[in-house]
């Protein structure tokens, strides 16, 4: 049975199921490397994923994940902060350090249910930034135990970074795992299958 996780605001519930700390392991496949038979490379990982919690709007994403070669190969980490796509109201905290006034509107189920979406889920943003720099911006929706994201306006990156023009990602509870995918378009490719991986909850 599942237990919201304690002290969770009312806002976060549709995300409550990726809350906490998931390890696993996943592919890495992308056309841009290919070997004698012209069949892209693919490369096996571990990943630790956790989402957590402050009591304030959002979610917490971190991410760290290395290669299953001899040399325990370190791969980009990720950080960032998920939530409802919604207007900012004067609650919210920000811009900078601005703290908000009030408290939220959203204090009871019936709060939340009027924030559904046409197709029963909720829309959502996430914010998710690299160490090259590359800051991304998606949109998308949760609806269950799913997730759909795709990157929007205000994604970017740096002058002197990889190319890297867009990406979606989809992230799914399976019999108690946390399947992902991600697709990206970089490197002078069109929109691709780059990563997937199979993460069990250990916290």
């Amino acid at each position: 049975m599942f237990v919201l996780p304690e002290g969770l605001p009312i806002e976060l519930t549709p995300l409550a199921f990726v809350v906490g700390t998931w390890q696993g392991t996943g592919v890495i496949s992308y056309a841009h490397r290919r070997d004698e038979n012209d069949e892209p490379i693919q490369y096996e990982f571990t990943q630790n994923l956790t989402f957590f919690h402050n009591g304030e709007n959002y979610l917490t994403y971190q991410s760290t994940a290395k290669l299953l070669d001899e040399a325990g190969t370190i791969l980009p980490s990720e950080l960032g902060y998920w939530k409802l796509a919604r207007p900012a109201a004067e609650y919210d905290h920000g811009p900078g350090l601005l703290p908000g006034i009030g408290e939220s509107l959203i204090q009871t189920h019936d709060d939340l249910e009027a924030l559904r979406n046409a197709t029963g889920g909720f829309d959502i943003e996430a914010s998710i930034i690299h160490p090259s720099g590359i800051s991304e911006h998606y949109l998308g929706t949760v609806k269950g135990a799913r997730i759909d994201l795709a990157t929007a306006l205000g994604s970017s990156r740096p002058e002197n970074s990889k190319e890297y023009s867009g990406a979606t990602r989809i992230y799914g509870l399976v019999e108690g795992a946390l399947l992902w995918a991600w697709d990206i378009a970089a490197l002078g490719n069109p929109l691709a299958s780059h990563a997937s991986a199979r993460l069990e909850r250990v916290k």
